[in-house]
């Protein structure tokens, strides 16, 4: 197995885990890191002996919070597009269309990037001390790793229009209710209840799963994540999203 600088990788009885593993950044999503879960979950997919992968963050407090801001403020449009657009190929459309079933299992905050690997997986199972959101528009950009389509087509438009417009996060509850998560747990018992499902999925064909993902996925039409990339790298060019990156950076508040 590939040695990763932050990711902790393991397989047992079947399941691979892999656990995002930068604490002190509450396990942002930096290039390094999503290049490292590209590669972790092409890994585990070709390894015939997993049958269904969970991804969680490490530690109590932060599944993935977000994408690391320092690494994209001074982009322009072409450089914004380009990371959507590489992103998602990488990991989010990658994980979407994965062979292997996919469970998240969300330990904390997961927001921007982060709640955009949990939409892209096949099933998102959450403490009930976690909390979500898609908090882009504060910052001044929108979602661009497939947030404002992959919400939309979990939850509905209204919701998904209401989440990412306000930046507002939702509890665990909440995101019962509205169908984003599948199941609450206490975070005591997530990876038991991870696995727990796991063994369930493994009662069944890895061939037939795999095709009834891909049937499922073709049920969703794909201009819209080219919009998406696009108005992604239209937002690098405006002067809320200088203000809002700064803002974030300096710790302070955004005069828009």
């Amino acid at each position: 197995m590939t040695h990763y600088n932050n990711l902790l990788i393991e397989i047992k009885d079947k399941i691979g885990y892999i656990t995002i593993n930068r604490p002190k950044q509450l396990n942002a999503l930096n290039k390094q890191t999503i290049e490292e879960l590209h590669e972790a979950f092409k890994q585990l997919n070709d390894d015939k002996q997993v049958r269904t992968i969970i991804v969680t963050g490490s530690g109590e407090k932060a599944f993935v919070a977000g994408a690391d801001i320092k690494e994209f403020m001074n982009f322009d449009a072409v450089q914004g597009r380009e990371l959507a657009a590489t992103g998602q190929a990488l990991l989010f459309d990658f994980v979407e269309n994965l062979e292997t079933p996919v469970i998240a299992a969300i330990n904390g905050f997961a927001l921007g990037g982060g709640l955009e690997l949990a939409l892209a997986s096949h099933i998102r199972i959450a403490a009930d001390s976690a909390k979500m959101g898609l908090p882009e528009v504060s910052l001044g950009v929108i979602p661009g790793y497939g947030g404002t389509q992959r919400l939309a087509q979990i939850i509905g438009k209204g919701r998904a229009m209401n989440m990412i417009l306000t930046a507002d996060m939702i509890d665990a509850k909440t995101a019962l209710d509205y169908g984003l998560v599948t199941e609450l747990t206490t975070l005591e018992n997530l990876m038991e209840t991870a696995v727990n499902k796991a063994h369930r999925l493994m009662k069944n064909s890895p061939q037939a799963q795999a095709l009834a993902i891909k049937a499922v996925n073709a049920s969703y039409y794909k201009d819209g994540f080219d919009i998406e990339k696009k108005l992604f790298g239209n937002a690098f060019t405006t002067s809320d999203f200088k203000e809002g990156t700064t803002a974030f950076v300096e710790r302070r508040k955004p005069e828009f």
